[in-house]
């Protein structure tokens, strides 16, 4: 296994955190070997900031929790324990491999990119399989034989894909291939792990290289099918514009925030289930709102979070606005309320995003910056976007109108917040009951 002594062994090792160096010395000193393996080590080389720290071991997962039972761990994966500090998480994982040897170790490993290590004790980088050639080269190799890699763990597919979008890289041809031949094994990974490496490319430089990718080497249509179904159910397949085309293009102009990614991803997902062609125009009627569904139902199968859901759904759901200048306040108002006030913002950044993915920006784009200023300050004014913001609650509607607990509390309700909407300066109890007193004749 050759050995070479670089700046960048240096380099990480002037940037090693406390607590891998303390894990380095108390594996020494239990008298078993630990090297630092991976990203660190690639991003080293690279010149990128370091954040992916693992240590490849001798000792078992038993020696490794024994060795390391006054600290706070836990063990999610077969064969590695993970150490929680304040500085972060660090995986120590036992040599992979038949013989439990560094070389077995690396030899398994999915790139030879990140089938490097280093030798705390020598600052030597250990790079058996050529992986920092390939960094020279941007090339993503999948070290020894790719199909036996791809088998050992199907979601290294999809991560080539994220690597070669993340780093800018190319996948050399037998690795591609192997993509290829076994991108249904992409069905068998489970949702929560292919949500992670889905989110890592979104939130890469450029997305849409990724997912054109996923598109040739046939991931995307086990990844994200639905998506590939905008792909496939093109306008007219001699015209450059397609559905997959403008939502990539979306997705990389979009600022790199995870919901704002995401609801680039689906706001258009279901337009190949509702369109329509008219007179040789296509229309999609109602597409936001099944983008929205179809969008939950995407994402409840990959396992995110309500909350990630929620926000998601509601920049897609409202994601279509003709705004212009003869708006009255009224009805900006009625915007910040449909949308929340805690996502209005969000909303206008994708839709610049979506507006230039359209080639609309010359027209469109100039009236979002007005928009966003009557925003501001309408929220600046204490808009009421809530019954529950109203200057009187139910129990006073029903002492005014003689109302019974039911339905109709609820209407009379809603009717005050469309009044306040539209003149704010009514939300006080004698305005409110003044609206009280036109409802009952007085």
């Amino acid at each position: 296994m050759p050995l070479h002594s670089t700046s960048s062994a240096a380099s990480l090792k002037s940037h090693i955190p406390i607590t891998v160096n303390q894990i380095l010395k108390d594996l020494r000193e239990a008298g078993h070997r630990g090297f630092i393996v991976g990203g660190a080590v690639r991003d080293a080389h690279m010149q990128r900031p370091m954040t992916d720290w693992d240590v490849a071991t001798s000792a078992t997962p038993e020696e490794i929790k024994s060795l390391f039972r006054d600290r706070k761990y836990f063990a999610l994966k077969h064969g590695t324990v993970t150490l929680v500090s304040s500085e972060g998480h660090f995986e120590v994982t036992t040599f992979r491999g038949r013989d439990k040897s560094l070389g077995g170790d690396l030899a398994h490993r999915d790139f030879t990119i990140n089938a490097m290590a280093i030798d705390p004790d020598t600052n030597e980088i250990l790079d058996p399989h050529g992986g920092k050639g390939d960094i020279d080269r941007k090339l993503v190799r999948a070290v020894v034989n790719p199909e036996a890699r791809f088998k050992e763990d199907p979601i290294r597919l999809l991560r080539a894909v994220r690597f070669a979008t993340e780093l800018g890289f190319r996948i050399e041809r037998r690795t591609l291939k192997g993509l290829i031949n076994l991108s249904s094994l992409m069905n068998s990974v489970a949702p929560e792990r292919v949500r992670e490496e889905l989110m890592r490319l979104l939130m890469s430089p450029k997305p849409s290289a990724g997912f054109y990718l996923m598109v040739r080497t046939g991931l995307l249509s086990h990844v994200l099918p639905e998506l590939y179904e905008g792909y496939l159910k093109r306008q007219n397949p001699s015209q450059r514009y397609t559905i997959f085309r403008h939502t990539v293009e979306t997705v990389d102009m979009v600022e790199p925030v995870p919901v704002l990614r995401l609801a680039a991803l689906f706001h258009d997902i279901a337009k190949p289930r509702v369109r329509e062609k008219i007179g040789g125009k296509w229309y999609f009627y109602g597409h936001e709102e099944a983008s929205a569904g179809l969008a939950e139902e995407i994402m409840l199968r990959l396992r995110f979070s309500k909350e990630v859901i929620r926000k998601t759904t509601n920049l897609v759901r409202h994601h279509t606005i003709y705004y212009d200048s003869g708006w009255s306040d009224g009805a900006v108002r009625r915007l910040i309320c449909r949308v929340g006030q805690e996502a209005i913002r969000d909303l206008i950044s994708f839709l610049r995003a979506d507006i230039l993915a359209h080639g609309l920006h010359k027209k469109q784009l100039p009236l979002l910056p007005e928009l966003e200023e009557r925003v501001t300050r309408e929220i600046e004014t204490r808009l009421v976007t809530d019954i529950g913001d109203l200057a009187i609650n139910g129990r006073k509607v029903m002492e005014v109108l003689g109302l019974s607990p039911g339905s109709e509390v609820g209407r009379v309700l809603q009717y005050l917040m469309e009044e306040v909407t539209d003149h704010p300066e009514l939300n006080n109890q004698k305005g409110l009951f003044g609206l009280l007193g036109h409802i009952k004749g007085d």
